[in-house]
């Protein structure tokens, strides 16, 4: 890679951890509904869309309900999500994660928000992190859940960078395939042994910088 010239970022898990709220939300609708959903039972809806998740949720509670009944229950859960997110503040950025968009706007490389979140403005907002993104990309402006490659696309062509002169940072199987389908460069954080496709895998963006990146992707 001869330069980067843009990093492309997914939101939770990367940057902040609003994942715990999606968790507290779906088991108030359980208990709301008769029954206990666990953090186990929640493993299963990580990456998962939320028309799905419900359905996977419904099924642990052994309920079946028409379409109209699915569609209110998910909106009832995702306006006691967006309750939760909107109380949200700088205090819930991950560990280097400000540091990092910090140092990537000072070394002149593009940043791009690659979130599959249709809530993400609120908690970009929230958290004070809007103004280190040069660009929004969210589950506003694609049609297409990771894998596909889409949404890191938008973000490279939003910041005008070519997808060989960008870096993915990603902390789901999903997202590092899309990143690798978009044949752009990947950071997966969190663990190896679920995020093995990644070029590099760190714990957090605490572990990362600028000149590491470059000198990790020089001959790549």
């Amino acid at each position: 890679m001869s330069q980067i010239k843009a990093c492309l970022f997914d939101l939770d898990g990367v940057l902040v951890d609003t994942a715990r709220y999606h968790f507290i939300a779906w088991r108030e609708l359980a208990e709301e509904l008769g029954f206990v959903f666990t953090e186990q039972d929640n493993e299963r809806l990580k990456g998962v869309s939320r028309a799905a998740s419900l359905n996977i949720l419904l099924e642990i509670g052994g309920l079946t309900f028409d379409e109209a009944e699915k569609a209110r229950l998910a909106e009832q859960k995702n306006n006691r999500y967006v309750e939760y997110i909107s109380r949200m503040d700088s205090s819930e950025i991950l560990p280097g994660a400000l540091e990092f968009l910090q140092e990537c706007r000072a070394a002149g490389i593009k940043t791009a928000l690659g979130s599959a979140s249709k809530n993400a403005a609120t908690i970009l907002n929230n958290t004070g992190l809007t103004p280190y993104f040069d660009a929004i990309i969210d589950g506003t402006h694609t049609s297409a859940a990771k894998p596909d490659p889409e949404v890191f696309l938008l973000g490279a062509q939003a910041v005008g960078a070519e997808p060989a002169h960008c870096i993915v940072f990603e902390d789901a199987e999903a997202g590092i395939e899309a990143a690798t389908r978009a044949r752009m460069r990947s950071v997966g954080i969190g663990s190896p042994d679920t995020l093995g496709a990644a070029n590099l895998v760190v714990p957090s963006l605490a572990q990362v910088s600028v000149a590491g990146l470059r000198e990790a992707f020089a001959a790549v």
